[in-house]
């Protein structure tokens, strides 16, 4: 009876090894995968950062303030808007500061960035409410904002599209 038992113990203590996942032993990093992780992480926050502009910037939008777009958009800045009518930096800051429109919602949806090192495209959607010259509206946009990154002023949108959606 004892020898029976010490034989199903060893049987046991052979088996449970077998039965329990392989783990494969812990390689360090290369430079090259240390590098890449750190890369990979610089663009996750980068592209937060980009989102929080989006953001940002439909607000200042929604407010008609045009500081937002005199400390973001580069001095090179060129852009077209939905009517099809190219405008640069000052134009911008000019429409927006002058502008009659009052906004009763103003949102951007739907951002997704793409960091390529020192650049960066934003897409999203923007979604409008509000009066003009005593005229309700209810607007929708596709807007693409391209971003450049010289690490001394940081992020700045140097040219932009914007497709007013049907409806």
């Amino acid at each position: 009876m004892f020898t029976r038992g010490i034989g199903r113990l060893l049987i046991a203590l052979l088996l449970v090894p077998a039965l329990l996942p392989a783990q494969a032993p812990q390689q360090p990093l290369t430079e090259k995968q240390k590098k890449e992780r750190a890369l990979a992480a610089e663009f996750d926050v980068d592209a937060a950062e980009i989102v929080a502009l989006e953001k940002e910037m439909a607000h200042a939008i929604a407010l008609n303030d045009p500081s937002f777009f005199q400390r973001v958009y580069s001095d090179d800045y060129v852009g077209t808007a939905a009517t099809g009518e190219t405008r640069d930096k000052n134009a911008v800051v000019a429409r927006i500061q002058g502008s009659a429109i009052k906004y009763s919602n103003f949102i951007v949806t739907n951002i997704n960035v793409r960091v390529y090192g020192a650049s960066a495209v934003a897409t999203c959607t923007w979604t409008a409410r509000g009066e003009f010259s005593g005229r309700t509206f209810a607007r929708q946009y596709r807007v693409m904002h391209v971003y450049y990154n010289n690490n001394v002023s940081g992020w700045k949108v140097v040219a932009s599209q914007e497709t007013q959606m049907p409806g």
